[in-house]
């Protein structure tokens, strides 16, 4: 199994989460990526629990991989409707949405770079 934890630099990180607030509030949504890899520790016990109660594979081990990809305003746009659960929004709220994190992007120069951790659970028969 795999994830990858996405982890905004810390100033637009705050600002994506106050936009998420004002369109928003009380959502969930932004508060995992904010929160990065803490956010996702439960998850990953759980799946290592599961593996190991099934009882048919080794002791599961867990990899992490730190990795980067800069983003420009438009590529990073096309993804956030991707998120789960994005497409269930009130209608008129993600394009809201939209515009307040691509004016968050345009002042910081337009681009971004996103950090990630991929996270990897292993285990063989």
């Amino acid at each position: 199994m795999f994830w990858n934890v996405a982890q905004p630099p810390p100033d637009l990180a705050e600002v994506f989460a106050a936009v998420y607030e004002q369109v928003l509030p009380g959502s969930p949504f932004f508060r995992v990526a904010v929160a990065g890899m803490d956010a996702y520790s439960g998850l990953f016990e759980r799946a290592a629990d599961g593996v190991h109660e099934a009882g048919a594979f080794s002791e599961p081990e867990r990899w992490e991989f730190g990795w980067e990809r800069s983003y420009a305003r438009d590529e990073w746009l096309e993804q956030v409707p991707t998120f789960g659960g994005h497409g269930n929004f009130p209608p008129g709220k993600l394009d809201e949405l939209l515009v307040g994190i691509g004016d968050a992007i345009d002042a910081v120069g337009g681009r971004f770079t996103m950090g990630y951790t991929a996270v990897v659970l292993t285990a063989s028969v």
